[in-house]
């Protein structure tokens, strides 16, 4: 299932510690936290709103 970031609704996260999954980081727009989307619908809305 892809994950997106809730600031920016990107797919290019990643963890920040491979073996802490709790933490991810956007890779385009530099967020650092647990909260994580996995509905692509709501992640093109988000795009949106940008």
């Amino acid at each position: 299932m892809t994950k997106y970031c809730p600031k920016c609704g990107s797919s290019n996260i990643d963890w920040i510690i491979p073996q802490d999954r709790s933490k991810w980081k956007c890779k385009d727009c530099g967020y650092i936290g647990a909260l994580i989307i996995e509905d692509g619908e709501l992640a093109e809305e988000i795009k949106k709103r940008k």
